[in-house]
């Protein structure tokens, strides 16, 4: 087995200080120098947010999915639901709208529909965080505290050949019932001496039966993409474990954002989920086409023993623009997923307009009887619709085109294809339709028998196409399902009530923004055509 195979790391020197040590009790002098240092660098992170919305343009800015009022943002962070409020933390660059020194961003709400803005939650402060507070998770503690783990970085040269990262895992611990703040415990797992390279990051955290378990992304020396597996009896004091999962190709150099969980599908099967997003993965056809590619594997764990992969990597999403998802388990069993539409292939146009990111729309996954996992909107999205028009039954012939909705910003798109009486090559919408000619196309190839979003047309961004495949038995089925989510400066495709999701940026044109059927070289049959207006989420 791997963890056989691969000798334990060696942990750099020192035990882990007890909670009472690295937490002085209140009024002593480290404790309020601490929490001071931080007050400060989360107002003045605060501010920079504040200036930067302000003048914020908001001809592509989300008006149903999460974004920064101002700034950057990448990977969702800490993802719960506590003292009945659901919370999504965020990596945030406050002071500009490309990648830098990274803070935690926070929204919260009642019923994951209309969301709030909370402060900035957690800013660089302490000497294992100076460069940033990356990417990780929350967990509560047994005492009813929220508890934040996440990656701490620093700047350290090593042996005088230059600057490099030097990464450890740190706990923050709610100050607040609402948690809306929060104070910085320190360091829980040092970097290790050896065993990796120097990526050792986002760790996820879990209860299992009596004890706390916890996995990180790890570059290891040897190059390889790995995953570490660690367990603790009090969420504080951690014990290298195992290493849980190494990828097998050798270009994978490191597997960031790592999460681990079971599904079961409704007779009670179960199967045990392991979720990265790998970096150097090369382009092969229809895979790997973004600059890192997220996605799972699946198969067999039982506390105690190694990870036995089952299933070969499956992509959570086939659009230009998705990494680094993370899920959590809500009160009533569900297991929900966010991703952020990464903006990193090549400089976005939205970063001139005071922001630059977003998340997807939150995703239930399921596990069906068949052993395939769907990602679908979660339910609470349906109550996001307002004023509903239908359109269809629509037949095109050969070469026609037809408009659906004159200005479509902020809406779903619900219809229904009979691929049995289509016979056009590609059937689909040309969405963002603008009067300069420009569009993104959203169709289903009948000669790859793929879901297909090409930006060929795309006045502005990148351009290039993504294309999900279809099941054997959802094609012969005669009839592809599509929810279409079209945002100011985005697009989420599902298909087969989940069975692929492609999610893609969008920038479109100044005017009106038109919806417009078309069939390609044959004829196409849409057996329903609804239109939902999308009320806002309450954070533009």
């Amino acid at each position: 087995m791997l963890q056989e195979r691969i000798a334990a790391p060696r942990l750099s020197k020192g035990k882990a200080p007890a909670m009472k040590d690295r937490v002085p009790g209140p009024g002593t002098a480290t404790a309020a120098d601490d929490d001071a240092a931080h007050e400060s660098r989360l107002e003045r992170a605060q501010r920079a947010v504040d200036s930067l919305a302000r003048t914020r343009r908001d001809r592509w800015y989300p008006h149903f999915h999460i974004a920064s009022n101002g700034g950057w943002m990448n990977d969702p962070n800490g993802l719960c639901r506590y003292r009945g409020r659901w919370h999504v933390f965020y990596q945030l660059h406050p002071f500009g709208t490309q990648w830098g020194p990274m803070h935690w961003g926070h929204v919260s709400s009642a019923d994951m529909v209309t969301w709030r803005r909370e402060p900035v939650a957690l800013a660089p402060s302490m000497p294992q965080d100076a460069s940033g507070v990356f990417s990780g998770c929350a967990a509560e503690s047994p005492d009813g505290h929220l508890m934040l783990y996440y990656t701490g970085t620093r700047k350290k040269t090593l042996d005088g050949s230059g600057r490099h990262e030097h990464e450890v895992q740190m706990l923050a611990r709610s100050r607040n019932a609402d948690a809306s703040a929060f104070r910085k415990l320190g360091m829980i797992v040092d970097c290790p001496s050896e065993g990796m390279e120097g990526a050792f990051r986002d760790p996820k955290v879990w209860r299992q039966g009596g004890r706390w378990l916890l996995v990180v992304g790890v570059g290891s020396e040897s190059g390889r993409g790995q995953i570490w597996l660690y367990s603790s009896p009090d969420m504080v004091h951690w014990r290298f474990d195992r290493v849980l999962y190494e990828h097998p190709d050798v270009d994978v150099f490191m597997l960031e954002c790592p999460d681990f969980f079971p599904l079961a599908d409704a007779d009670g099967n179960e199967e045990w989920v392991l979720s990265f997003s790998a970096m150097g993965s090369k382009a092969r056809g229809y895979t790997n086409r973004n600059a890192n590619s997220a996605g799972y594997v699946t198969g067999t764990w039982a506390d105690g023993e190694g990870f036995t992969p089952r299933s070969a990597f499956r992509p959570w999403d086939w659009g230009h623009n998705y990494y680094a998802p993370q899920s959590f388990e809500a009160p009533d069993g569900r297991r929900i997923m966010y991703g952020w539409m990464s903006p990193f292939a090549h400089r976005m146009p939205m970063d001139r307009d005071g922001w630059c990111g977003q998340l997807t729309l939150p995703r239930e996954v399921v596990l069906g009887r068949d052993g395939r996992i769907r990602t679908c909107p979660v339910a609470e999205t349906e109550r996001l619709r307002c004023v509903r028009r239908d359109i269809g039954p629509v037949r095109l012939g050969p070469n026609e085109e037809r408009t659906v909705c004159d200005d479509a910003w902020a809406v779903e798109i619900v219809m229904e294809v009979n691929l049995r009486e289509t016979t056009a090559e590609r059937a689909g919408l040309k969405i963002h339709h603008t009067c300069d000619g420009s569009y993104t196309y959203i169709a289903y190839d009948d000669q790859t028998r793929r879901i297909v979003v090409d930006r060929q047309a795309a006045a502005r961004g990148d351009r290039g196409y993504r294309a999900a495949p279809l099941s054997e038995s959802d094609l012969e089925s005669g009839t592809l399902r599509l929810r279409i989510f079209i945002d100011r400066g985005s697009v989420e495709v599902y298909a087969n009530a989940g069975e692929q999701v492609l999610s893609s940026y969008s920038f479109a044109s100044p005017g009106r923004r038109r919806v417009t059927l078309t069939s390609e070289s044959g004829v196409s049959s849409i057996g329903s055509l609804s239109i939902y207006d999308m009320r806002g989420i309450g954070l533009d």
